[in-house]
């Protein structure tokens, strides 16, 4: 099974930052936002993707400024944040960066006081009662009713206005497998009329790749977290990467993480469930196959957990220690095309070393380009022999520039949980 759909031609060497706008300044606005994209863009960050920008419903609203994904109005934006106007103008700004920009999409559900509950009640589902509810139990949404087509046809002429209006170049899907896929399918034939668009489905479902571009990993992402809590071992990581490469379409995009606005919130983050480890994973999912997504405050590194229903701003310091470190691995990433997402001709094969145990070592090849990469998911300092013969020739250090000849040297020293990235 593969995709009905290509994904544009930009997204295959690309990446994916993740902007929670209220917290990610003190004003919270798109205006105070946009004096951060000279320093994203140096960065090396091309896709931003926006939390919803949508006004929140007032009616059972969490905390003092609700979920963004408690939607009262889908062609309107959070006045939190500013008009629809001055969206625009950070899109027309961040296009002229080079940027992509994707919205989240939340199509499952609405907030209470959404417009749609007094103008089309019929849009939503009801429970044996006559009223609204929500299936998953959340209490600030209500679930909508894709039997209804006249539902269908509102929410995919609310995507386009943002299209239209805004210049988008995607969208992100909240909890895509609760819509139907065959909506799915609705939307994106006729939206890619308009504006060929890049697609994120947040789910893990193979038969969602038919119609979206790229899904998400959290399989993996909770077998990272279970590796730094000593229950599982470098098998079981392995167990799990191949897992994408057997079940998915070989042509599908994968976004790996270490952290999102959910697992920060909610579950701590990175440094919380991934203590030392954070660094050298955050490595893997930037070279593994498939698309690096960072969120807000990684770069810093944010070290808290950010409150999700209120206001709790990002505490810049002026100096992001993770600036360069990211810079490395995202460059590469437009230079060496054996990091292209997607792309059947790369070629991934896990390096046999002294230290299998310890070290998790790969390598990536297309067209004669390749990337090795060693990490020390240890905290033993390993002195690590190569003892794959698939490894030649004369690498660079993508972090120092040093060359490393790979014919020569089949001795290398890691320290604990630390890394080393090779390209050719």
């Amino acid at each position: 099974m593969s995709s009905l759909f290509q994904a544009p031609e930009w997204s295959y060497d690309s990446n994916i930052y993740e902007v929670n706008l209220r917290q990610y300044t003190r004003e919270g606005t798109y205006e105070a936002f946009a004096a951060s994209l000279p320093r994203l863009r140096s960065m090396g960050v091309e896709i931003l993707w926006f939390m919803p920008i949508t006004p929140i419903s007032e009616e059972k609203r969490l905390g003092t400024l609700g979920s963004y994904y408690a939607c009262a109005d889908y062609t309107s934006s959070n006045p939190e944040f500013g008009t629809v106007d001055d969206f625009r103008n950070l899109v027309k700004v961040a296009h002229e960066l080079g940027f992509k920009i994707l919205i989240d999409w939340v199509a499952n559900h609405t907030g209470w006081g959404h417009r749609w509950t007094y103008e089309h009640p019929d849009f939503y589902r009801r429970d044996q009662h006559g009223n609204f509810y929500d299936a998953n139990g959340w209490e600030d949404v209500i679930d909508l009713n894709y039997d209804n087509p006249d539902l269908r046809k509102a929410m995919i002429a609310a995507m386009k206005f943002w299209i239209v209006e805004c210049d988008v170049d995607g969208f992100r899907c909240d909890m895509a497998m609760l819509v139907p896929l065959d909506f799915w399918m609705q939307a994106r034939t006729e939206l890619d009329e308009t504006k060929k668009l890049f697609w994120l489905a947040e789910c893990e479902e193979t038969g969602y790749h038919s119609v979206f571009d790229a899904s998400y990993t959290w399989r993996f992402l909770h077998r990272m977290e279970a590796y730094w809590r000593k229950e599982t071992n470098i098998a079981g990581l392995e167990e799990d990467l191949r897992f994408y490469q057997e079940h998915f379409p070989s042509d599908g995009f994968h976004a790996f993480f270490t952290s999102n606005h959910d697992e920060n919130s909610h579950s701590g983050s990175e440094y919380e469930r991934m203590g030392d480890a954070a660094k050298p994973f955050a490595v893997l999912c930037c070279t593994w196959n498939g698309l690096p997504l960072i969120y807000s405050g990684q770069e810093l590194p944010n070290r808290k957990r950010l409150k999700f229903f209120d206001k709790d701003y990002i505490e810049w310091t002026g100096h992001n220690e993770l600036h360069d470190f990211y810079r490395v691995l995202l460059e590469l990433r437009k230079k060496n095309k054996a990091l292209r997402a997607g792309d059947p001709s790369v070629l991934t094969n896990r390096l046999a070393t002294s230290a299998d145990d310890r070290v998790f070592a790969f390598l990536r090849s297309c067209e004669g380009q390749q990337l090795c990469v060693l990490l020390n998911l240890s905290a033993d300092h390993v002195s690590c022999n190569l003892e794959d013969a698939a490894l030649r020739g004369i690498f660079k250090n993508s972090f120092t520039n040093e060359p490393f000849d790979a014919d020569r040297t089949r001795t290398l020293d890691l320290a604990p949980w630390s890394f080393l990235v090779f390209e050719k």
